[in-house]
């Protein structure tokens, strides 16, 4: 289906924003929460209010497949029914970007809950004592998409709707058509998709009877915390998945179809199952809840308590009847042609060699923990390192340690039996050349793009494609500044990393970073946060430094796609002038940039200086009259042919150029005539073997070496 249209229809059946957020209750949370735990009736009743038509859509539904329990008998046979599952996780850079093992560890829950594995079965109350049932419904995650692509059953889409800002359509939406495996409609004939986001607008979980309107109002929705028990959840929390499925398999919490418990008028209605009591609901597990008159079931998967453990037979028959019934088509989903399609099946062959690092851009002699992310049966693994040390492994989550500066490319091929897949990851890893030294400016003057810089910069290009980036149509110094396309978008941490610089000389009280930004807010909205942060050790771990000017409600309210003039420009000095800057002082120093926008005007940035001295608003280009050379920068690195060096200096003269091996070895010198301003030497390095080079830059009063690599 076009994708529009299903955008469309998903907005037009489903707006929160138009009926407003429900309040959270402490009567109706369980024990410890701080939300409701589920939305399925306030979900029903909200849609009432807003759009009849479609709740009448589930309403008939819901009667057909009354009518169809009346007439259901329980099956004899053994059959089991699989139902395939893809979970869609919805992110934007926090901790409810869960990782697979909590998926995995989620699906495995509810094949215990569903089959009756868990040992807690078996210590119900004793009224209830040889009631707990084996639904014989499974769970297997699809390891196919709509479109064929191999994948493992989970998908991830970086998104500010993880927030809940509009609604759950908005949420699905985002899902489907902004992550990273297939970009289309996951069609809830053919799979159970349930959408992860750290927000669903009030509730731990939500979903909705089986019915015949669209994937929207088949799908589940659950908090990432709520998802499996390890990670960011709990035991605790580890159930809900199990309560919302019993929904989407047509069961009605056990006091009936509200999301109220507790109230006396409960015990007049009822869950339609005839081996649960009648109660009043309860978010406390207190085992003598008899207001009804009956002992209530408070161990069932349906109720609000925090004990529970069971689904009655009833309640199994009632499940069954639902996943063979055509309504919301149940009943396509575990055909073994749909299972089949969608590789919801045992053992599910290997099809897709993949990776992961716990960093790609490091230091010298820093370790990487590469990890297999494979798919989906991998029992043999070949690694290769470029530039590593060991240079190959055949462990699935090797350590490997760096040495040399330089861009490194990394392979696996993963294996199972006599099938193998390869995928190699290009300028995968980047070693990060020795620090520069002070005094640090950049200006962007000598960049068309970051790229340019080599490895001076590092940013990140978000799903809705903003990243930092270098412009020409603004600068407080010069004509560029890098610039974040924010205006008429929401951007949430956006960051720009520096290199290394080398401060192991320096001292705190005699250090100042500074730089120079323009921005205009968005009227009528929250505060944009522009926050800089420190690295000591290479970015493994980053600090906040400037608390103080972080929120910019103060800066001018604009509304047109705007290009700041000379007095738009804001100078924030930074002073390294207590003992907590000393953490700074060494070769590994980092700082990065990142900003978080409610769609107000372009962000600037020019003018970033590091220098000896208290705040200036000059830019400190020099430390002395002696200190000429500067800028002094190697691109492509590695390379294994022509590079640029490139340099400035203060007025035109000669410097000295050489080219030696690791061992000291002299392989090119020669003097150039240069000139004052950018300089740059093209060096063929065709001639020589792989390895480490240092280049050598001298004036009369200045000297540079830097590193570079042959491949």
């Amino acid at each position: 289906m076009n994708k529009s249209v299903v955008h469309t229809l998903a907005l037009a059946f489903f707006s929160l924003s138009a009926f407003g957020q429900h309040a959270f209750d402490p009567k109706n949370a369980r024990e410890g929460e701080t939300v409701e735990y589920c939305h399925q009736h306030t979900k029903l009743e909200q849609l009432r209010l807003s759009d009849p038509s479609v709740y009448q859509q589930i309403m008939a539904g819901q009667a057909a497949l009354d009518a169809h329990m009346k007439s259901y008998v329980p099956e004899k046979s053994e059959t089991v029914y699989t139902i395939p599952v893809v979970f869609h996780i919805v992110y934007n850079g926090g901790s409810e970007n869960i990782s697979d093992d909590q998926v995995y560890d989620a699906v495995e829950i509810l094949n215990r809950d569903f089959r009756r594995l868990n040992d807690d079965a078996d210590h119900v109350h004793s009224d209830f004592q040889g009631m707990p049932a084996d639904i014989m419904i499974e769970f297997k995650l699809a390891t196919i998409a709509p479109d064929g692509t191999c994948f493992n059953g989970i998908t991830r889409t970086k998104s500010p709707h993880t927030n809940h800002l509009t609604d759950g359509a908005e949420q699905l939406s985002a899902a489907f058509y902004g992550n990273n495996v297939y970009q289309g409609n996951w069609d809830h004939y053919k799979y159970l998709n349930i959408i992860v986001a750290k927000d669903i607008g009030g509730a731990a979980g939500y979903t909705y009877y089986p019915n015949d309107g669209n994937v929207l109002f088949n799908s589940i929705w659950i908090l990432s915390s709520y998802v499996g028990s390890i990670g960011t959840s709990s035991p605790y929390t580890s159930r809900t998945l199990t309560h919302e499925v019993g929904h989407w398999l047509n069961l009605k919490h056990t006091w009936g179809g509200t999301n109220n418990p507790g109230l006396l008028s409960n015990c007049d209605d009822d869950d339609d199952v005839t081996d649960t009591p009648n109660t009043i609901g309860s978010t406390t597990c207190n085992l003598n809840e008899n207001t009804c008159g009956p002992r209530a079931n408070v161990e069932n998967y349906m109720e609000y308590a925090y004990c529970d453990k069971m689904f009655t037979p009833g309640q199994a028959d009632r499940m069954r009847a639902a996943v063979i019934s055509s309504t919301g088509g149940r009943n396509n989903l575990w055909t073994t042609i749909n299972l089949a399609e969608v590789g919801a099946i045992n053992s599910p062959p290997l099809c897709k060699a993949d990776f992961s690092a716990n960093k790609q851009v490091i230091c010298a002699g820093e370790t990487i923990q590469f990890n297999d992310q494979s798919y989906n049966s991998v029992d043999g693994w070949e690694w290769i390192f470029e530039g590593g040390s060991p240079a190959a492994s055949n462990e699935e989550n090797p350590s490997v340690t760096y040495s040399l500066p330089g861009t490194y490319e990394v392979s696996l091929t993963a294996s199972q039996g006599t099938e193998s897949e390869q995928e190699t990851k290009t300028a995968f890893i980047t070693v990060l050349p020795a620090g520069a030294v002070l005094p640090f400016h950049e200006g962007f003057e000598s960049y068309e793009t970051l790229e340019d810089a080599g490895e001076k910069w590092f940013t990140e290009t978000l799903e809705t494609g903003e990243s930092f980036e270098v412009t020409g149509t603004a600068g407080h110094t010069g004509s560029k500044s890098v610039k974040l396309t924010t205006f008429s978008t929401f951007i949430d941490t956006t960051p720009l990393i520096s290199s290394t610089i080398d401060l192991s000389s320096e001292s705190v009280n005699n250090l100042t970073f500074s730089y120079r930004y323009a921005h205009r807010r968005a009227p009528n909205d929250g505060p944009e946060l522009f926050k800089v942060f420190f690295s000591p050790d290479c970015g493994n771990s980053w600090v906040h430094r400037n608390p103080a000017t972080s929120s910019l409600v103060a800066s001018p309210v604009g509304t047109t796609d705007w290009i700041p003039a000379a007095a738009d420009w804001i100078t924030v000095h930074m002073p390294f002038n207590t003992v907590a800057y000393t953490a700074y002082l060494n070769e590994n120093f980092r700082f990065k940039f990142e900003f978080s926008s409610t769609a107000g005007s372009h962000l600037y940035i020019d003018d970033i200086n590091i220098y000896r001295g208290d705040p200036s608003e000059d830019v400190v280009l020099t430390l002395d009259k002696q200190e000429l050379l500067s800028g002094v920068s190697i691109f492509p690195n590695p390379s294994d042919g022509e590079v640029h060096l490139t340099f400035s200096l203060e007025q035109a003269q000669p410097i000295a150029l050489k080219v030696t091996d690791i061992s000291g070895k002299e392989l090119k010198k020669s003097t150039l005539e240069a000139t004052s301003g950018k300089n740059t030497v093209l060096l063929d390095n065709s001639g020589f073997a792989p390895g480490l080079y240092l280049i050598e830059l001298g004036t009369s009063t200045s000297r540079k070496t830097l590193p570079f690599v042959k491949k």
